[in-house]
Formats: C-alpha cells, sequence, structure tokens
C-alpha cells in the first residue's frame, strides 16, 4: 500500500555496519526510519555492509572470497555487493512495517565519481531518482560506500565511504538534516575501549570533528566530516538503542569552556630522521627526499624540517619501501618503529596558553616519553611507543578533566 506524499523536512538517515550486524539490530535500525516517516519526514537512507568480519557480507569477509585483490573494478565490484545486500535486506523491512521502500545501488542513486579504484572522489550527485521515489511516497534506501563512473564502472569510495555517501547526499538534497547512527552513544572523548572514563560529547564544531577524524577518533571517515565542513551540513552522530550522541555544527558551544574537547590515537607508525651525509648535498637537500617519497606515492605526517634535520612519521606499511628508496640518498636516515600518534583536539585550544605544558606534564608524570610532536591551531600530536599508548591516552584524558565537568577542568588551569 502506497503511502501518500510527504512534503515534511528533508532527513538523511545513515546506519553503520556495527548497528545493522543482527535481526534485532536491523528491526531497531527499520523502527528509526518508520518514525521519521510517519512523523511526515521525507527520508533517504544510508546502508552500510551489514556487520564486521567474519559475518558473511561484512566487507572485509568479502575481500577474503579471494585473497590478494588489489584496487580494480573487479574488486570494487566485489566489495560493494555488501551494501547492496544491507540496502535490500533494510528497504524490505521497512515495506514489511508498512513504509514503501526502494533499495539503490550508489550509481541508481546518482552518485558519479572518478576512477580512482578503492578510493574514488565523489563527482556529482543526480538526485532526481531519488526525488522521483520520494514524490510518490517511497522511501529511498541507498546503498552506502560505492558510486559509478561516467561510463557507468562501479567504484568505491575507501574505508567508511558510508559517510561520504551520507553526506554527499544531504549537500544534494539541500542540504538535508543527517544522522548517523551507530552502535555507540556518539562521539567519545577517548576511546572507551582503553580510556574506561570516556563520555559522550555533546557537541563539536567542524573542525574539531574534523580534526578527530583525521587523527584516528571513531567520529566519522575524514573525508565526509571535511566535506560537511566545506559545505557547512550540520549532522549528528547517535545511538541507534537510545537516540542520544553529538550534534555537529559550526558554532562552538558557548558552555563549553575546557580547551580540549577529545583525545585521539592512532597506532601504527614509524618515525624517521633524516640528515644529510656531511658535505655531500647542498642546500635544500630536502627537496630530494620528499621528491623521493611522493614518487613512491608514500603519505607522511607531522613533518617538521630545520636545522637538525628532516622529520616525520610514515604508516608501518609504507616503512620499508620508504626506508629503501631513502637509502638510495646521501642521507643519514634514523628510524623508530612501533609508534603510536595520541592527538589532543578542542577549539578552544586556539590562544590559550599552558596547553602544550599541560600535555607534556600529564605524559611526563605517566612514564611515557614523547618522540616527536607537531601541533596547529586545535591539535597538538604527540609521537609515543605504540605500548605506552593507552597510557598516553589516559594521563591526557585525565589531565584535560574530560570525564568532569567544566567548573571542575577550569580549577586545574595552572
Amino acid at each position: 500500500m502506497k503511502s501518500s506524499k510527504t512534503t515534511g523536512a528533508w532527513v538523511v538517515m545513515k546506519f553503520g555496519g556495527s548497528s545493522l550486524a543482527t535481526e534485532e539490530l536491523r528491526e531497531a535500525a527499520a523502527s528509526r526510519v518508520s518514525e521519521a516517516v510517519r512523523g511526515g519526514n521525507r527520508v533517504v537512507v544510508v546502508a552500510s555492509a551489514i556487520g564486521r568480519s567474519p559475518q558473511a557480507y561484512a566487507t572485509d569477509t568479502l575481500l577474503q572470497l579471494i585473497p590478494g585483490l588489489t584496487s580494480g573494478p573487479n574488486t570494487d565490484l566485489l566489495l560493494a555487493c555488501g551494501e547492496i545486500i544491507s540496502a535490500a535486506v533494510l528497504a524490505e523491512l521497512l515495506e514489511r512495517r508498512g513504509i514503501p521502500a526502494r533499495a539503490l545501488a550508489g550509481g541508481q542513486a546518482g552518485i558519479i565519481t572518478d576512477a580512482t579504484h578503492g578510493d574514488a572522489r565523489v563527482l556529482s550527485v543526480d538526485p532526481r531518482t531519488i526525488l522521483a521515489l520520494l514524490d510518490s511516497g517511497v522511501t529511498a534506501v541507498v546503498s552506502g560506500f560505492q558510486g559509478v563512473t561516467d561510463d557507468g564502472t562501479v567504484t568505491t569510495l575507501g574505508r567508511g565511504g558510508s559517510d561520504l555517501t551520507a553526506v554527499a547526499l544531504a549537500k544534494a538534497l539541500n542540504n538535508a538534516a543527517l544522522e548517523i547512527y551507530t552502535d555507540v552513544p556518539g562521539v567519545m572523548t577517548a576511546d572507551p575501549k582503553r580510556v574506561t572514563a570516556a563520555k559522550t560529547i555533546e557537541n563539536l564544531t567542524f573542525e574539531e570533528a574534523t580534526e578527530l577524524s583525521e587523527h584516528g577518533a571513531n567520529v566519522m571517515n575524514d573525508k565526509a566530516a571535511d566535506l560537511a565542513r566545506v559545505s557547512k551540513i550540520s549532522y549528528s552522530v547517535r545511538s541507534l538503542r537510545s537516540g542520544a550522541g553529538t550534534s555537529v555544527e559550526e558554532v562552538r558551544s558557548p558552555e563549553r569552556e575546557h580547551p580540549v574537547t577529545g583525545v585521539a590515537a592512532s597506532p601504527g607508525y614509524s618515525f624517521m630522521h633524516l640528515v644529510p651525509e656531511a658535505a655531500v648535498l647542498p642546500g635544500g637537500w630536502e627537496q630530494e627526499a620528499f621528491r623521493t617519497l611522493a614518487d613512491a606515492r608514500i603519505s607522511i605526517d607531522c613533518v617538521n624540517v630545520n636545522s637538525a634535520g628532516l622529520f616525520f612519521i610514515v604508516r608501518d606499511g609504507d616503512y620499508e619501501r620508504a626506508q629503501s628508496r631513502l637509502e638510495r640518498l646521501p642521507l643519514a636516515v634514523r628510524t623508530r618503529r612501533g609508534c603510536a600518534k595520541i592527538s589532543v583536539v578542542g577549539a578552544g585550544m586556539r590562544g590559550t596558553p599552558g596547553v602544550m605544558y599541560r600535555a607534556v606534564r600529564a605524559l611526563s608524570g605517566a612514564g611515557v616519553p614523547i618522540i616527536h610532536s607537531t601541533d596547529s591551531n586545535i591539535t597538538i600530536s604527540l609521537l609515543v611507543p605504540g605500548t605506552l599508548a593507552a597510557a598516553a591516552e589516559n594521563a591526557l584524558h585525565d589531565e584535560f578533566g574530560l570525564s568532569s565537568t567544566a567548573k571542575m577542568e577550569r580549577s586545574r588551569m595552572p
């Protein structure tokens, strides 16, 4: 039975894979959508692949079907199946609740990308098919994580790409309200698996959400967070069960007075320090080192160039290639493996003195040595031994009072 045409608010509701992992969770997701539709909203749903490995339709499980797969059109077509299955299942659950629904692959939903398989960039979104469904009273359930090139070749958007699908659709639908549903109660001040005192952050700025995403926090896909920031699309990250969570918008909440909002950790880094061999390379040798890494398509982070040399970090998976290429140059290459990057993020850090002092004090008190550091207006990243990452997270979380009230936090200021 067709429902009447809806004319209410535009809402894009995205459901992550872990929030669709069981029959009970999928029913809960269908209930959320049903409630929004019956409330008069024009709803577009974005579905991630069901569950996590070793569940049958998870992305990593599909990858295991053909070991050693490399990026390409065949791989992308295989991986796109997980989200298509999820969208079809969720659409049928809605139909059984009396909500007419139609599952769409990314290309059917009008998502056009470039041809970079495995990490495609969204070029445009043509929402005409979605609009036609909504105008006829049918809820569109879109397969996340995928699109097509101009010639119809299926592409995927990289890890966490369903978030990017949701943001791109919200933008195409006149900046629709965007709700990201997960199995956790919003964005946390730290990873609760390692920091037991972590709590939900009630609100974040676009900058903070982007920085936390880029530095390892489980907020949302970093490209998606950045697109939301650039497009000024407010969104919320909510618990599927409770509906509570975190709102993300442009302006910082006035009642949040402490400088740090959250702590993020990213393991699996190697530290590299380069210096020229005596009297071998003229000035500007750093350019040759950067060119060598760029030609090898090796991404570097936490870069610092000064009279003592060139400092940066690379992912452990890129270390061997970086080492072998740099050793061909007349450089001394000093390295340290098994590192973790711990980042403290907060819009309130901008212009606030003493934040670096407090971070160093906290790690020193916890017996965690700092190998390297970089900072920006709202982020300080500290490289530490990977075995001490959890100790560093907890020390910083405690130092900046992230499990306490703003009043308690102010009392700790030196």
